[in-house]
């Protein structure tokens, strides 16, 4: 599975980096932002969810 974080899109509330702490971090500026190494969720099995929470809709997954 492949993650995408639509930058443009990314209001920076986090939801992600509470869901899936293993996955997604927040850069300097607050929006969200995947940990090294972390581009394809690693069968994480919050990914999903960090998604769905996502207040904008701004996490892709491809399967």
């Amino acid at each position: 599975m492949r993650i995408g974080i639509d930058t443009d899109v990314c209001i920076g509330a986090g939801q992600c980096a509470l869901t899936a702490p293993g996955v997604f971090t927040q850069d300097d500026d607050g929006f969200s932002a995947l940990l090294p190494g972390r581009e394809d969720g690693a069968g994480d099995p919050l990914v999903r969810e960090a998604a769905r929470v996502c207040p904008v809709q701004a996490i892709t997954l491809d399967d």
